[in-house]
């Protein structure tokens, strides 16, 4: 494996039950790389990031990460109990190894969590239970609580889903700052043209890797229909690929 290669998926298939949700896939990612991963409902984008964090079983091939490496992941916020008793310094401290479930947290701690909600915007909802917060806010905590581990590359999975498009702006902006410090970022998304169409390389994939390369090379017609079994147009706007759905199909978040 390339010593600036963090993650490299070598010939990866993985199942649910007997059926085969993601089929002979090879991806590499890059230290200080932005990627994002698109497809349709049910294409197999998060069970491949579970795969890269060992949490679904790989039936053939390899994922090999580099040596020593931390992973800092996003989930879904649809996936997260919002009324699990928790306040949001709670739940940032909680990915900390500890002795107990439910710890009593330092003071260096708490410095901490302040320094990293300050540096996403949200210092003052350290004490808020976690289900008072707005959409972006919850999204904010959870970037959060990944940041707190000082991870080598940020996982998260469909970030901007359910959230309005001012919110979606705001999480496009510190996502690039994120990584202009140099952090290295995979995320899958559903949102082609708000998201997908900005990032620096973009990866087409249903069960497989059906186009890899910047958004202009990957938004194409010809891809986006081998990718999501529906004609759609690709336009320009101020330089910018614009995608224009055909048909029934939708382009939602995913459930494997």
């Amino acid at each position: 494996m390339d010593v600036q290669s963090l993650i490299t998926c070598e010939h990866v298939s993985c199942t649910y039950g007997n059926s085969a949700v993601v089929e002979d896939t090879y991806l590499q990612i890059g230290r200080g790389e932005f990627v994002g991963i698109v497809g349709p409902s049910g294409s197999g984008k998060t069970t491949l990031l579970k795969a890269i964090m060992g949490t679904h079983p790989v039936a053939h091939g390899s994922i090999t990460l580099q040596q020593h490496i931390t992973i800092g992941y996003v989930p879904q916020v649809e996936t997260v109990d919002w009324y699990f008793p928790v306040t949001v310094e709670e739940v940032i401290v909680m990915t900390r190894s500890r002795t107990t479930w439910w710890p009593r947290i330092t003071a260096d701690e708490r410095a901490a969590v302040r320094d990293v909600l300050g540096k996403l915007g949200i210092a003052d909802v350290a004490q808020r239970h976690i289900r008072e917060l707005s959409g972006g806010q919850q999204q904010r905590v959870f970037l959060a609580r990944a940041m707190f581990r000082n991870p080598d590359i940020l996982i998260m999975d469909e970030p901007t889903s359910g959230v309005d498009v001012r919110t979606r702006h705001e999480i496009l902006h510190l996502l690039a700052d994120l990584h202009a410090s140099g952090l290295t970022i995979l995320l899958t998304t559903h949102d082609l043209n708000g998201l997908a169409a900005h990032l620096p390389r973009l990866v087409c994939f249903n069960k497989t890797v059906i186009a890899d390369g910047n958004p202009r090379e990957v938004l194409t017609s010809q891809v986006l229909e081998a990718t999501y079994g529906a004609p759609m147009e690709v336009l320009e706007h101020g330089g910018m690929p614009i995608v224009v759905e055909h048909g029934p199909t939708r382009v939602r978040g995913e459930g494997k």
